[in-house]
């Protein structure tokens, strides 16, 4: 990849690679800022979840109370194995929690990029749900070892609520802490201006960050 096109790659995140840097403070915000660019120059990055998220989809819609989860692990790579049996019992936890499965469904939901300051944040739930009560949720899944922080959390249900007519209309953002089981929702106490201009002012250290790094690649010197 030559100098000029790296230097042109624009400012993007995950709403995952977002969240996890407004968790971080001082040089950390940096490095990991770069990491994030050699990624997308690259266009590397494995989702080593997927199978735990179809296995909860499956129980959700076929109402089958966890049998899905629990065969998981071993239709799983042998490297993988340990990291599914330490997710597993607090899926299961969840999916408890959703109460009688013949009273939820599953509900497509759609991606959205929000603009926030000048990046482009990709918000991608992982699935929705519809309650026979009228209720709706769009989910995503936190499958860290550590819990999510609450400026993670802050961050994540704002842009999803922010963005819900284009992700599933009239549902509440949740964010399911999967290995403890935990689900958050939004504070109602919290003012979404306020936190509008936090993420504004997030966004555009991340994107100068970003820069920092096209320059640092362009002229050798270390991330």
């Amino acid at each position: 990849m030559t100098t000029s096109t790296m230097s042109t790659i624009p400012p993007y995140a995950t709403m995952l690679g977002f969240t996890r840097y407004v968790s971080r403070t001082g040089p950390a915000k940096a490095t990991f800022v770069g990491g994030l660019r050699r990624q997308r120059e690259r266009r590397s990055g494995f989702n080593p979840h997927g199978q735990l998220v179809k296995a909860l989809k499956a129980d959700i819609a076929f109402r089958t109370g966890g049998s899905y989860l629990a065969g998981v692990v071993g239709l799983v790579k042998e490297r993988w194995k340990p990291l599914y049996s330490s997710l597993r019992s607090g899926a299961q936890a969840y999916l408890t929690s959703l109460g009688d499965p013949a009273q939820v469904n599953l509900a497509q939901t759609r991606d959205a990029i929000a603009t926030v300051g000048p990046l482009a944040v990709k918000i991608n739930p992982h699935f929705g749900l519809r309650y026979d009560d009228g209720r709706r949720e769009a989910v995503r899944l936190h499958f860290d070892e550590e819990p999510p922080s609450t400026d993670a959390v802050t961050a994540m249900l704002h842009l999803m609520a922010s963005h819900m007519d284009q992700i599933l209309p009239n549902a509440e953002p949740v964010l399911v802490d999967v290995r403890r089981g935990v689900t958050h929702r939004l504070d109602s106490a919290a003012r979404p201006a306020h936190v509008e201009s936090w993420l504004a002012g997030e966004a555009a250290a991340f994107t100068a960050m970003w820069a920092a790094t096209a320059t640092d690649t362009a002229t050798g010197t270390a991330a």
